[in-house]
């Protein structure tokens, strides 16, 4: 299988089917329920609803970046919030028609795993609402390393958990 890479050079080649189940073992029931069965955590109860501060979110399955802390804010929903992801492509987006409703769900580009879905309705500079579950995400503070739970390593230059 050829390396897929992000603008970043973060390496988005999905895990191995070992590597997959290996990491899902790691889950808990709430997050392998929420990461592999697109489900949703119960709302103002999440672990990062409060989290303030500086450093990266990550995929709680596979530990590829997602969201800069500087992004994130307080929406009022009950869930944490972003204005814009870490980068485009650490991204996917499908068509979620559940609930008799269309909305746009996003998942993690790497691992697949549901993050929590994008909504138009967010504040400047991007006007996105990236309304994500709090067990969907690890967190890395400033100045630590990023896990890297694939062992592909860390992209030449890469900043680590810097905003």
């Amino acid at each position: 299988m050829d390396k897929a890479t992000s603008v970043t050079a973060f390496d988005l080649t999905p895990p191995s089917a070992e590597q997959f189940r290996l990491l899902a073992e790691d889950l808990s029931v709430e997050e392998r329920q929420v990461l592999l069965n697109h489900g949703t955590e119960a709302p103002f109860c999440g672990v990062f609803l409060q989290e303030k501060r500086r450093g990266l979110y990550t995929c709680r399955l596979c530990g590829l970046p997602l969201f800069n802390g500087g992004t994130k804010f307080e929406s009022g929903t009950g869930w944490p919030s972003f204005t814009s992801p870490f980068k485009e492509d650490h991204l996917r987006t499908i068509s979620d028609t559940s609930f008799g409703m269309v909305r746009t769900e996003i998942v993690c580009a790497r691992c697949g795993g549901h993050q929590g879905h994008v909504f138009p309705d967010g504040p400047p500079p991007t006007g996105e609402r990236y309304c994500i579950n709090s067990v969907s995400l690890a967190f890395t503070p400033a100045g630590e390393p990023l896990p890297d739970k694939l062992g592909k390593g860390a992209p030449e230059g890469q900043p680590y958990g810097q905003s």
